[in-house]
C-alpha cells in the first residue's frame, strides 16, 4: 500500500504563499496526482492534478493562484499557493492514482484576514 505524506501547511496571513508537498513512498510514475481540500462543514472538493504529457487542472476558485507541479524521480507532488485567500482555509490532501486511490492523512493550511 503506498503512502502519501502531505507537509507545508500552517497559519499565513491573506494575500501570502505557502508551498505544500507530497511525499509518495512509491513510484508516481504515470500515475495522476492530484491536490483535494476539505473545509470544515464541507465536503472534499478537487483542487488541481498533474499527470506526464497532459497540461495540469485546477479548480476554478484556485486557477491563477496556485501551481501543482511534481518531481517524478524524487516521488513528489508540490502545490505553490500564492495570493491566499480565507477561503482557502481547509485540510489539503494528495491523493494518487483513479482506480483505487491512495489518500494522505492531509495538512492543515489556515489564511486569516
Amino acid at each position: 500500500q503506498v503512502q502519501l505524506r502531505e507537509s507545508g501547511g500552517g497559519l499565513v496571513q491573506a494575500g501570502g504563499s505557502l508551498r505544500l508537498s507530497c511525499a509518495s513512498s512509491g513510484s508516481i510514475f504515470g500515475d495522476v496526482m492530484a491536490w483535494y481540500r476539505q473545509a470544515p462543514g464541507k465536503q472534499r472538493e478537487f483542487v488541481a492534478n498533474i499527470i506526464s504529457g497532459m497540461d495540469p487542472r485546477y479548480a476554478e476558485s484556485v486557477e491563477g493562484r496556485f501551481t501543482i507541479s511534481k518531481d517524478t524521480a524524487k516521488n513528489m507532488v508540490y502545490l505553490q499557493m500564492n495570493s491566499l485567500k480565507p477561503e482557502d482555509t481547509a485540510v489539503y490532501y494528495c491523493k494518487k492514482g483513479l482506480t483505487h486511490p491512495s489518500w494522505g492523512q492531509g495538512t492543515q493550511v489556515t489564511v486569516s484576514s
